[in-house]
Protein backbone atom coordinates (compact mmCIF):
# COMPACT_ATOMS: atom_id res chain seq x y z
CA UNK A 1 0.00 0.00 0.00
CA UNK A 2 1.34 3.36 -1.02
CA UNK A 3 0.96 6.52 1.10
CA UNK A 4 1.19 9.96 -0.33
CA UNK A 5 2.88 12.86 1.42
CA UNK A 6 -0.39 14.29 2.83
CA UNK A 7 -1.31 11.00 4.56
CA UNK A 8 2.11 10.83 6.19
CA UNK A 9 1.87 14.42 7.44
CA UNK A 10 -1.63 13.83 8.89
CA UNK A 11 -0.40 10.71 10.69
CA UNK A 12 2.55 12.58 12.16
CA UNK A 13 0.25 15.37 13.39
CA UNK A 14 -1.96 12.83 15.17
CA UNK A 15 1.06 11.16 16.80
CA UNK A 16 2.41 14.54 17.93
CA UNK A 17 -0.97 15.57 19.37
CA UNK A 18 -1.28 12.28 21.21
CA UNK A 19 2.22 12.60 22.68
CA UNK A 20 1.52 16.19 23.74
CA UNK A 21 -1.74 15.14 25.46
CA UNK A 22 0.00 12.25 27.20
CA UNK A 23 2.69 14.59 28.50
CA UNK A 24 0.02 16.95 29.89
CA UNK A 25 -1.71 14.04 31.63
CA UNK A 26 1.62 13.05 33.15
CA UNK A 27 2.15 16.57 34.48
CA UNK A 28 -1.36 16.58 35.93
CA UNK A 29 -0.70 13.24 37.64
CA UNK A 30 2.50 14.52 39.24
CA UNK A 31 0.81 17.71 40.41
CA UNK A 32 -2.04 15.74 42.01
CA UNK A 33 0.42 13.38 43.73
CA UNK A 34 2.27 16.38 45.16
CA UNK A 35 -0.88 18.18 46.23
CA UNK A 36 -2.38 15.17 48.03
CA UNK A 37 0.87 13.72 49.37
CA UNK A 38 -0.29 14.02 52.99
CA UNK A 39 -3.50 12.08 52.33
CA UNK A 40 -4.22 8.47 51.66
CA UNK A 41 -5.00 9.19 48.01
CA UNK A 42 -4.04 7.03 45.06
CA UNK A 43 -3.62 8.73 41.67
CA UNK A 44 -3.83 6.53 38.58
CA UNK A 45 -3.50 7.38 34.90
CA UNK A 46 -4.71 4.43 32.83
CA UNK A 47 -3.50 3.97 29.30
CA UNK A 48 -5.82 4.06 26.34
CA UNK A 49 -8.36 1.22 26.32
CA UNK A 50 -7.21 0.08 29.76
CA UNK A 51 -10.21 -0.74 32.00
CA UNK A 52 -10.29 -0.24 35.75
CA UNK A 53 -12.89 -0.32 38.52
CA UNK A 54 -13.64 2.27 41.20
CA UNK A 55 -15.52 1.55 44.43
CA UNK A 56 -17.39 4.19 46.39
CA UNK A 57 -18.53 3.93 49.99
CA UNK A 58 -22.27 4.67 50.18
CA UNK A 59 -22.19 5.47 53.91
CA UNK A 60 -22.70 9.10 54.85
CA UNK A 61 -21.49 10.85 58.00
CA UNK A 62 -23.14 13.85 59.64
CA UNK A 63 -21.37 16.05 62.19
CA UNK A 64 -23.19 17.72 65.08
CA UNK A 65 -22.41 21.38 65.62
CA UNK A 66 -23.61 24.17 67.89
CA UNK A 67 -25.99 23.38 70.72
CA UNK A 68 -26.52 19.82 69.53
CA UNK A 69 -22.78 19.13 69.98
CA UNK A 70 -22.66 20.47 73.55
CA UNK A 71 -23.68 17.07 74.94
CA UNK A 72 -22.25 13.75 73.82
CA UNK A 73 -25.16 11.34 73.22
CA UNK A 74 -25.17 7.90 74.77
CA UNK A 75 -25.12 4.78 72.61
CA UNK A 76 -28.59 4.33 71.12
CA UNK A 77 -29.76 7.80 72.17
CA UNK A 78 -31.76 9.77 69.59
CA UNK A 79 -30.31 13.09 68.42
CA UNK A 80 -32.84 15.75 67.49
CA UNK A 81 -31.97 18.54 65.08
CA UNK A 82 -31.97 19.74 61.50
CA UNK A 83 -29.96 17.80 58.93
CA UNK A 84 -28.33 20.35 56.60
CA UNK A 85 -26.42 19.34 53.46
CA UNK A 86 -23.62 21.69 52.48
CA UNK A 87 -21.70 20.67 49.36
CA UNK A 88 -20.75 17.05 50.15
CA UNK A 89 -20.93 17.34 53.95
CA UNK A 90 -23.85 16.85 56.32
CA UNK A 91 -24.37 18.73 59.58
CA UNK A 92 -26.91 18.32 62.38
CA UNK A 93 -27.75 21.52 64.20
CA UNK A 94 -30.46 22.99 66.41
CA UNK A 95 -33.20 25.06 64.81
CA UNK A 96 -31.97 28.20 66.63
CA UNK A 97 -28.45 27.67 65.22
CA UNK A 98 -29.58 27.51 61.60
CA UNK A 99 -28.87 31.19 60.87
CA UNK A 100 -25.50 30.95 62.68
CA UNK A 101 -23.96 28.06 60.74
CA UNK A 102 -25.70 28.57 57.40
CA UNK A 103 -27.20 31.24 55.19
CA UNK A 104 -30.69 29.89 55.86
CA UNK A 105 -33.24 31.35 58.24
CA UNK A 106 -36.58 30.29 59.72
CA UNK A 107 -39.93 32.07 59.90
CA UNK A 108 -43.17 31.46 61.77
CA UNK A 109 -46.39 31.27 59.75
CA UNK A 110 -49.60 32.22 61.56
CA UNK A 111 -52.74 30.92 59.89
CA UNK A 112 -56.35 32.03 60.22
CA UNK A 113 -59.44 30.50 58.65
CA UNK A 114 -63.09 31.56 58.93
CA UNK A 115 -65.74 28.84 58.72
CA UNK A 116 -69.50 29.12 58.33
CA UNK A 117 -71.12 27.78 61.51
CA UNK A 118 -74.66 28.45 62.74
CA UNK A 119 -74.76 26.01 65.66
CA UNK A 120 -74.25 26.80 69.33
CA UNK A 121 -70.68 27.58 70.31
CA UNK A 122 -71.03 25.41 73.43
CA UNK A 123 -71.93 22.40 71.28
CA UNK A 124 -68.71 22.75 69.33
CA UNK A 125 -66.69 22.87 72.53
CA UNK A 126 -68.58 19.86 73.89
CA UNK A 127 -67.84 17.86 70.74
CA UNK A 128 -64.17 18.82 70.78
CA UNK A 129 -63.83 17.67 74.40
CA UNK A 130 -64.98 14.23 73.27
CA UNK A 131 -62.06 14.08 70.82
CA UNK A 132 -59.22 16.07 72.40
CA UNK A 133 -57.92 15.79 75.95
CA UNK A 134 -57.24 19.51 76.41
CA UNK A 135 -59.93 22.08 75.50
CA UNK A 136 -59.67 25.19 77.72
CA UNK A 137 -61.82 28.34 77.64
CA UNK A 138 -60.18 31.74 77.31
CA UNK A 139 -61.13 34.85 79.23
CA UNK A 140 -63.27 37.31 77.26
CA UNK A 141 -60.77 40.17 77.77
CA UNK A 142 -57.97 37.97 76.41
CA UNK A 143 -59.79 36.82 73.28
CA UNK A 144 -62.25 39.71 72.77
CA UNK A 145 -65.18 37.29 72.80
CA UNK A 146 -65.97 33.62 73.47
CA UNK A 147 -63.00 31.43 72.55
CA UNK A 148 -61.09 28.35 73.67
CA UNK A 149 -57.73 26.63 73.16
CA UNK A 150 -57.34 23.13 71.75
CA UNK A 151 -54.16 21.48 73.09
CA UNK A 152 -52.64 24.98 73.44
CA UNK A 153 -51.99 24.87 69.71
CA UNK A 154 -55.16 26.17 68.12
CA UNK A 155 -57.62 28.89 69.14
CA UNK A 156 -61.29 28.70 68.17
CA UNK A 157 -63.08 32.08 68.29
CA UNK A 158 -66.75 33.00 68.05
CA UNK A 159 -67.03 35.67 65.35
CA UNK A 160 -70.81 35.94 64.77
CA UNK A 161 -73.97 33.89 64.69
CA UNK A 162 -72.90 32.53 61.31
CA UNK A 163 -69.12 32.26 61.55
CA UNK A 164 -66.26 31.03 63.73
CA UNK A 165 -62.54 31.43 63.15
CA UNK A 166 -59.52 29.21 63.79
CA UNK A 167 -56.07 30.62 64.60
CA UNK A 168 -52.82 28.66 64.87
CA UNK A 169 -49.09 28.79 64.22
CA UNK A 170 -48.29 26.43 61.40
CA UNK A 171 -46.40 23.21 62.14
CA UNK A 172 -47.18 19.55 61.33
CA UNK A 173 -49.05 18.84 64.58
CA UNK A 174 -51.01 22.10 64.70
CA UNK A 175 -51.98 21.70 61.05
CA UNK A 176 -53.31 18.23 61.82
CA UNK A 177 -55.33 19.57 64.78
CA UNK A 178 -56.80 22.34 62.64
CA UNK A 179 -57.81 19.84 59.94
CA UNK A 180 -59.60 17.74 62.58
CA UNK A 181 -61.47 20.77 63.95
CA UNK A 182 -62.54 21.89 60.46
CA UNK A 183 -63.81 18.38 59.68
CA UNK A 184 -65.77 18.36 62.95
CA UNK A 185 -67.34 21.76 62.25
CA UNK A 186 -68.45 20.66 58.79
CA UNK A 187 -69.84 17.44 60.22
CA UNK A 188 -71.85 19.33 62.88
CA UNK A 189 -73.27 21.62 60.19
CA UNK A 190 -74.80 18.55 58.52
CA UNK A 191 -76.47 17.44 61.76
CA UNK A 192 -78.52 20.52 62.65
CA UNK A 193 -81.49 18.63 64.28
CA UNK A 194 -79.16 16.54 66.45
CA UNK A 195 -77.08 19.58 67.31
CA UNK A 196 -80.13 21.37 68.69
CA UNK A 197 -80.60 18.59 71.28
CA UNK A 198 -76.89 18.54 72.12
CA UNK A 199 -76.96 22.32 72.54
CA UNK A 200 -79.29 22.02 75.52
CA UNK A 201 -77.16 19.25 77.06
CA UNK A 202 -73.94 21.23 76.53
CA UNK A 203 -75.48 24.31 78.13
CA UNK A 204 -76.52 22.32 81.19
CA UNK A 205 -73.03 20.83 81.44
CA UNK A 206 -71.43 24.28 81.29
CA UNK A 207 -73.77 25.56 84.00
CA UNK A 208 -72.99 22.58 86.26
CA UNK A 209 -69.24 23.03 85.79
CA UNK A 210 -69.49 26.71 86.65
Amino acid sequence: MLYDEQDILRSMDKIESHLHLWNEIGRLEQKLITQFADRNTKIISPKNCQSFEMYFNSQKMAKTIGRVAEKTPEVGETVNGLLVKKAFTYQIMALDDLHVFSQLSTINISQRITIAYTGAFGVLKHRLKQIFESVESLADEESEGPAFHVHERLTVKYESEKHISLHWRSDPISDMVSDSVVALVLNISREIPKVAVESEEATKTEEENN
